[in-house]
């Protein structure tokens, strides 16, 4: 399961009224103009309409000519762009919020659910497209989503669907053959790879400090898997593979999250401007997944431990524990209320990291998710 972001400016009624001035210099009173803007004019310039026109003397008159300049101001002034940076910063203050809850309430569910993990991940995976979709449905039928926005090719959302069932198999096979403390340094090459496809797949372009900061990050993964302990280095008896399997899954992941942000802008081309909903791609981008998981599975049961024969026994014993029902669910205490809180919370994590996406870019939203890794384990640590 993978913890699965433009918007529109609105502009501001302008305060400024159409005025004729008779008798003037255009060329002074362009100057004038120019020294009352704001000294950051560049966004300002080019809406600056100024027309001019030539009113003739009667035949009675002098042959003069009076030039008249009418000035008009655009309605959108640069501070139009102040509240979309306001809506950025809420929502990233609100995803690093969630994805404290979210590490902090999966690790209380797995408190009842201790020997189900398996189930929760599986029941998250297939029950969040049967909720996504009801959402759609029910957001089709307000008219908040049209009809052109399902008609957006689903070519994208195969792939996204494939590579986030890949990071899922990838992972899985990887973390049970790693060392714990490996597997987090190891995702940090996450952004690494989000900023490389982004260059490769949106033409985006990064400054040296940023790049530098990508070499730093890739060059520290290397010295932490490879510098010794008190016990040897730690990945000693560990085969190369396992560590590239790993940073191919957070590649997958990356790429998929790559794309999600593709499908937002090319759909803002498609729409005229308008914004896709995100309950679009969160449901099919879903769906997708949860069907190759499927075709995964057995592959992936096996991973954890589980005889695929033995799969549906398991999947059972998992829904009893989960609902607290039946003789065997001892130990499940907690259970079904820190699972449901997690799935609650899981789920708004995910919209908000996708709403965050929309709103600014995939790097954006992962660098909300990465700050908050530590606060976790600050909270998990101390007594209740």
């Amino acid at each position: 399961m993978s913890f699965a972001a433009t918007s529109s400016f609105r502009s501001i009624p302008s305060r400024f009224q159409t005025s004729h001035l008779p008798n003037s210099n255009p060329t002074k009173l362009h100057s004038l103009v120019l020294m009352s803007l704001p000294e950051k004019r560049s966004s300002f310039l080019p809406r600056l309409n100024l027309t001019r026109s030539v009113t003739k003397a009667p035949q009675f008159s002098s042959s003069v000519t009076r030039p008249n300049l009418t000035v008009r101001a655009s309605s959108k002034t640069p501070d139009s762009a102040a509240p979309d940076a306001k809506l950025i910063t809420i929502s990233s203050a609100l995803t690093i919020v969630l994805a404290v809850a979210n590490r902090v309430l999966y690790k209380l569910a797995l408190v009842p659910m201790k020997e189900y993990p398996f189930f929760l991940a599986q029941f998250t995976t297939f029950g969040y497209v049967v909720i996504y979709f009801s959402i759609l449905f029910a957001r089709y039928r307000a008219g908040i989503v049209t009809d052109e926005m399902l008609r957006l090719p689903k070519s994208r959302f195969v792939t996204i669907g494939i590579l986030e069932a890949l990071g899922v198999a990838s992972g899985m096979a990887s973390a049970a053959m790693l060392p714990g403390p490996s597997i987090p340094i190891l995702n940090q090459t996450f952004l690494v790879w989000q900023l490389a496809f982004s260059t490769i797949l949106l033409g985006r372009r990064y400054a040296i400090n940023q790049i530098a900061g990508c070499l730093l990050v890739a060059i520290g993964v290397v010295v932490a898997v490879t510098s010794g302990s008190d016990t040897g280095q730690m990945l000693a008896g560990v085969d190369l593979m396992w560590p590239g399997v790993m940073v191919a899954s957070a590649a997958f992941q990356a790429g998929a999250s790559i794309i999600k942000e593709f499908v937002f802008i090319d759909a803002a081309k498609r729409l005229n401007g308008k914004s896709l909903d995100l309950f679009v791609v969160n449901s099919f981008g879903s769906g997708f997944q949860a069907l190759f998981v499927l075709l995964l599975l057995p592959l992936l049961s096996n991973l954890k431990g589980i005889p695929f024969s033995e799969l549906p026994s398991y999947m059972k014993s998992g829904a009893a524990c989960f609902l607290k029902i039946g003789a065997e669910t001892s130990g499940c205490e907690g259970a079904p209320l820190l699972p449901l809180l997690y799935i609650i919370t899981n789920m708004a994590f995910n919209i908000s990291v996708l709403n965050l996406l929309r709103l600014s870019s995939a790097v954006v939203s992962s660098l909300a998710v990465t700050l908050s890794a530590s606060n976790p384990r600050t909270l998990l640590i101390n007594p209740w």
